[in-house]
């Protein structure tokens, strides 16, 4: 391949790009009254949202509905030639279509439009044409007009589909903030991955509790601190008072500082070597909180208190294990 030929791709490419960008740019302005009924219809909606649309339409629909879905707005996608062959029987009364087409002609949609509605359902069409048959059979219609594809041809769906997908998020992400969807909300509906393993773990799930805790008295000496820190294999232990209060902490890193200062260990209690006023969690925290805390102050281990008495530890390969770090 030649520079120029090269050339020649790449500048087809950013042609592309600016033709969708400027669709995109073009987008707010076609905003109106109809969005924001839409809006409104879904928010009443007792029902589910169905999206319905074909070919490459039909490809975005799938994406709108699995955003809305995940948004908070129960959605599933809906074929329109399957929907002909038995799935109507999907959309129930009191659920919202949203139907999408540029052209607005899409003969898929309209044969099931007289179907529908006959259904107590509203119906929403997302087309590029608000004279179009689609929209004239709709109850409220969204814009989504380009003025050209980014295809040289003017044939392959490319703008359009682009345009259609970002008012697909717009009307979403506008639902969510009507609704006040939390990212605890966002969490419960993504608990397999990792961006829900940091919304919805807590440190209280995964810290070390009970016996496995390493902890000691203030008054015993180095050498027992450092047989609860073996036995524990956690890299410290924590000296409470008699009625569990925290009072600090010992890790391997203050043996090192300590050794490197040449103070007297054998005639020293554990109190005199601990770190006092060392880095605690509570246990309602989230655990991405504490991979932040550790991360910030560069350390590996935090104690867990709740109104000052200890009641957990928490580590790095606790957080490295449920998928936080």
């Amino acid at each position: 391949m030649d520079k120029t030929h090269r050339k020649d791709l790449l500048a087809l490419a950013k042609a592309v790009i600016d033709t969708e960008i400027a669709a995109l740019q073009a987008l707010p302005a076609r905003l109106d009254e109809g969005f924001a009924n839409a809006c409104e219809a879904i928010l009443a909606c007792k029902g589910r949202v169905i999206v319905t649309g074909m070919g490459k339409s039909g490809h975005i629909g799938n994406k709108i509905a699995a955003t809305l879905a995940s948004t908070g707005t129960p959605a599933f996608f809906l074929h329109p030639g399957e929907a002909s062959h038995g799935d109507l029987g999907m959309i129930v009364n009191g659920d919202v279509i949203i139907a999408l087409s540029n052209s607005g002609t899409s003969e898929e949609i309209l044969a099931i439009m007289p179907m529908i509605r006959r259904l107590d359902v509203r119906v929403i069409a997302m087309t590029g044409n608000p004279q179009s048959p689609l929209a004239e059979a709709a109850d409220f219609h969204i814009n989504t007009g380009v003025d050209k594809e980014a295809c040289p041809l003017g044939l392959a769906p490319t703008s359009s589909t682009t345009v259609t997908l970002v008012m697909g998020d717009a009307l979403a992400v506008a639902l969510l903030e009507a609704r006040g969807f939390t990212a605890d909300d966002f969490a419960r509906s993504h608990p397999g991955g990792r961006l829900g393993k940091r919304l919805l773990v807590h440190v209280r799930d995964i810290m070390h509790t009970g016996e496995t805790i390493p902890q000691v008295s203030p008054e015993v000496s180095l050498q027992q601190a450092i047989l609860e820190m073996t036995r524990k294999k956690l890299g410290i232990t924590a000296i409470t008072d008699a009625n569990g209060m925290l009072l600090g902490i010992f890790t391997d890193g203050d043996l090192r500082r300590s050794f490197e200062k040449g103070i007297s260990l054998l005639e020293q209690p554990i109190s005199a070597l601990m770190t006092r006023h060392s880095r605690t969690i509570e246990a309602n925290s989230l655990a991405v909180e504490a991979l932040n805390l550790m991360q910030e102050h560069a350390i590996t281990v935090l104690p867990v208190v709740q109104e000052g008495q200890l009641i957990g530890i928490i580590h790095m390969h606790d957080l490295l294990r449920a998928g936080i770090a």
